[in-house]
């Protein structure tokens, strides 16, 4: 018998090596969110002229966003469908099909006909199809963010929470980027910051269709994951519920509360930050939407005309690039910060900023009489925005897991995650098109907008418990039995 001074204990290796959960989780939401900024770009650009041609600019435009807010209902649909699954019967087979939903209806996208081919029916497809991508979005974050934070090292749960976190500004880096390179290899009559009639005859549907290779990278990694061992333990104790919504409800309902509004100023400056600022800045002046009328012949309504920045479209997007550059960059370095300080704590200070931040959209964004400084105004704006977007999303892929058990942990975070988008992703860029118009081409009340939402935030964070210390193998859920 080998007495207990000289037996050789062999370490047991990690189910996961962390390579590999830092890179399935990073590589799945870079790919869902790509997808995602792939239709967020061509509402803006490309579907109010193929798919709503309804005569009116701003019409087509709201048009365009209410299909694209259609999607956030339907996130709610997938968080319960996909959590579901996920708390029954383990977080790898519902990435996966996550990840398959998303990338079928994305490439779907791409080989839609427009409204000159086939009528209203092509934006009835496009609804259709980007219901499927907002369902397949509600479950996808909820299983990354768990799939880092519960394969975690002790003390760094917000720091691996940070990766899935990532995607988000790499998926719009890699979605423009695409964008802009396609329109700038195409014929430009008008000038290479312009939509050519070849963009959009056929080059918006490269970025769609190139999905799919995405896809297959992205399966590859996730196919070769094992479940955490916060999860088998779970099911060895007993944990696992048949109908974990109902248990989430009925057991965690004040916690789904407070996560759908801690998410809500995320969600709200996110899609500020990229939809309306697109919107807003590439959309002509007032002077130039005048000359523009005139070069070609046609009448000009002065006072019903809601005017913009006046910036090209590719200029626009290299500005945005540059301000999403800080949002991945403040994206990781709120993991440590949270890790050593408590996520509450950080994020009741990077609320109360964005509250201030909201209160100076006429400051950075109204047209100067120097081109160059409203540029350069702008490009602050986007740089301090994107910083402000970074450091309260960070925090998410961990706070959210942590507010719930083990055994609902995907439904609960990723109802909380998509319940507030409904809130905010949904109506944002409605309300903010609204506002700017109700303003007349001023974006002060979109940034007082955005300000409200923050207050609620910073509410709720008062009333969330700061969830830094939870034990993830002590909180495994209700219903919990035996030993291991």
């Amino acid at each position: 018998m080998t007495s207990p001074s000289t037996a050789v204990v062999t370490p047991t290796a990690p189910a996961n090596p962390r390579s590999r959960v830092i890179l399935a989780s990073l590589i799945g939401t870079t790919i869902e969110f790509y997808d995602f900024y792939v239709y967020a770009t061509a509402a803006v650009l490309v579907f109010p002229i193929l798919f709503f041609p309804t005569g009116n600019d701003t019409t087509a435009l709201l048009a365009s966003f209410g299909v694209f807010g259609a999607a956030m209902i339907a996130r709610p649909l997938g968080a319960v469908v996909f959590g579901h699954f996920g708390d029954r019967f383990g977080r790898k087979a519902t990435l996966v099909a996550s990840l398959l939903t998303m990338g079928i209806a994305t490439f779907l996208i791409g080989c839609l006909p427009t409204f000159n081919e086939i009528g209203w029916w092509a934006a009835l497809l496009l609804l259709v199809l980007r219901l499927a991508q907002g369902f397949a979005l509600g479950g996808e974050w909820s299983g990354a963010a768990l799939v880092a934070t519960e394969n975690a090292p002790k003390g760094k749960r917000a720091w691996y929470g940070t990766f899935p976190q990532l995607g988000a500004p790499l998926g719009f880096i890699i979605a423009n980027s695409i964008f802009l390179a396609i329109n700038f290899a195409l014929p430009h009559p008008d000038g290479a910051a312009q939509r050519s009639a070849e963009f959009l005859a056929w080059g918006w549907r490269v970025p769609f269709l190139f999905s799919a290779v995405m896809v297959i990278i992205g399966l590859w990694v996730r196919l070769r994951l094992v479940e955490s061992e916060t999860f088998v333990k779970a099911e060895q104790k007993g944990a696992i519920r048949k109908f974990p919504l109902g248990t989430v409800i009925r057991k965690h309902w004040w916690h789904l509360i407070l996560g759908t509004f801690v998410m809500l100023a995320t969600y709200v400056l996110f899609y500020l930050m990229t939809n309306f600022t697109l919107s807003y800045g590439t959309k002509a002046t007032l002077d130039g939407a005048k000359a523009a009328a005139e070069a070609s012949g046609t009448a000009f309504d002065a006072a019903s005309y809601v005017p913009g920045l006046g910036f090209g479209y590719t200029d626009f997007v290299l500005m945005q690039i540059i301000g999403v550059v800080f949002f991945g960059i403040f994206t990781l370095l709120s993991g440590p910060i949270a890790d050593a300080i408590g996520r509450r704590r950080l994020l009741l200070w990077v609320t109360a900023l964005i509250v201030v931040f909201g209160l100076t959209f006429n400051l950075f964004l109204l047209p100067q009489a120097d081109p160059k400084f409203t540029g350069a105004m702008v490009q602050a704006f986007l740089v301090f925005g994107f910083m402000l977007m970074g450091a309260t999303f960070g925090p998410m892929g961990a706070i959210l897991p942590e507010l719930f058990p083990t055994n609902v942990r995907y439904s609960g975070s990723a109802i909380s995650y998509n319940v507030s988008s409904i809130l905010g992703a949904a109506l944002a860029p409605i309300v903010a098109v609204a506002l700017w118009a109700a303003a007349g081409g001023s974006p002060v009340l979109v940034g007082i907008y955005l300000s409200a939402m923050s207050v609620l935030t910073f509410i709720a964070l008062i009333f969330t418990p700061e969830t830094k210390d939870v034990d993830y193998d002590a909180d495994l859920g209700v219903g919990a039995t035996g030993s291991l």
